[in-house]
């Protein structure tokens, strides 16, 4: 007889019946063997066999196990019919590989045409076979994972279906969406990385507040503190320098600084105080670069910071640090 530790692991509790034997209610079902039995007492309370819901064929990889699977793919929002239609393949041969006779090869040429007409017939349809490319577009343009597109599509729909879409260009609305699903996900990205990949960017800034105010989602801003790892990636600044740029930008949170401020353009003067402070400089041009902004944001942030937390820095170190990479440069 099997062990009952070995028969709880391929076994389904269910409290469903009392133990004739001993009156207890922790019964379990061994699915390898058809047995219903109690955990307490061992006792085999009905041993009729169970049928078996699992496929009949067995498969020892990935692959073989997705070539005998019987299913499709599945659902996806990132479709405009979701995965679930089928279509009328473009080979002209039947289902023993044979090729069609003339007279039924133009039947299905005309299944064919009307078919493809009537996916896209219903306007809803339509529009979401222009948004959803450009929603994969612009995500793969800016490296946004596969999950982030499908919270992208689920908003789209939404806007669609409270009449937001209407009158208004639908590739800006595409990259409104994505930008809200990064916001949702709470991955640090700008508005202004966006303005680089939509083809209205003077919409695009309208289109997210449109989408903002008549949405009922919640969509946190992405904390400053959020943009310091992907920069500091970027300019390739040591973990030590992060940390003392997280802790300056604590401090600022904490006497209100932050208010009304950009956080990208606070977490790149943050980075910029850290790294002098480190001794691991970067200059105002690598880190606005790095972060898509001016170096005059940067001054700006950087100056009043420095005044607000009274942090000292010697200009002459700045000037003989500078110097000396400028001539390791020209080396």
């Amino acid at each position: 007889m099997k062990n009952l530790s070995e028969v709880k692991k391929n076994s389904t509790y269910k409290n469903i019946q009392r133990c004739p034997e001993c009156g207890g209610k922790n019964i379990i079902i061994d699915h390898t063997r058809g047995d219903t039995i109690c955990a307490d007492c061992g006792l085999v309370i009905n041993d009729d066999l169970l049928i078996d819901e699992g496929p009949e064929w067995r498969a020892f990889t990935h692959d073989e196990e997705r070539e005998r699977s019987r299913v499709g793919s599945p659902t996806t929002y990132l479709l405009p019919d979701k995965g679930l239609s089928t279509s009328i393949g473009k080979t002209n041969r039947d289902i023993f590989g044979h090729p069609l006779q003339p007279k039924n090869r133009a039947q299905i040429y005309r299944l064919r045409k009307l078919q493809i007409r009537t996916i896209v017939y219903d306007s809803v349809a339509k529009n979401l076979s222009k948004a959803l490319p450009e929603i994969s577009r612009v995500a793969s343009q800016l490296r946004i994972s596969r999950n982030v597109q499908k919270t992208a599509a689920m908003i789209y729909r939404k806007a669609l279906r409270k009449k937001l879409v209407r009158g208004r260009k639908i590739e800006t609305m595409a990259t409104a969406a994505i930008y809200l699903a990064c916001r949702l996900h709470r991955i640090p990205r700008s508005l202004d990385d966006f303005e680089e990949a939509a083809l209205d960017k003077k919409s695009l800034r309208y289109y997210v507040r449109l989408m903002l105010r008549n949405l009922n989602l919640q969509f946190p801003r992405p904390k400053t503190k959020d943009f310091i790892p992907g920069l500091a990636n970027q300019l390739s600044i040591s973990v030590e320098t992060q940390k003392r740029a997280i802790e300056i930008i604590e401090v600022i949170e904490e006497l209100g600084i932050v208010g009304g401020k950009s956080p990208i353009g606070l977490a790149a003067a943050a980075l910029y105080i850290a790294s002098i402070l480190t001794g691991a400089r970067r200059t105002q041009k690598e880190i606005a670069k790095a972060a898509n902004i001016t170096e005059v944001t940067i001054r700006n942030r950087y100056q009043e910071i420095v005044r607000k937390l009274k942090i000292k820095i010697d200009p002459g170190v700045l000037r003989n640090r500078y110097h000396s990479s400028l001539g390791r440069s020209r080396r």
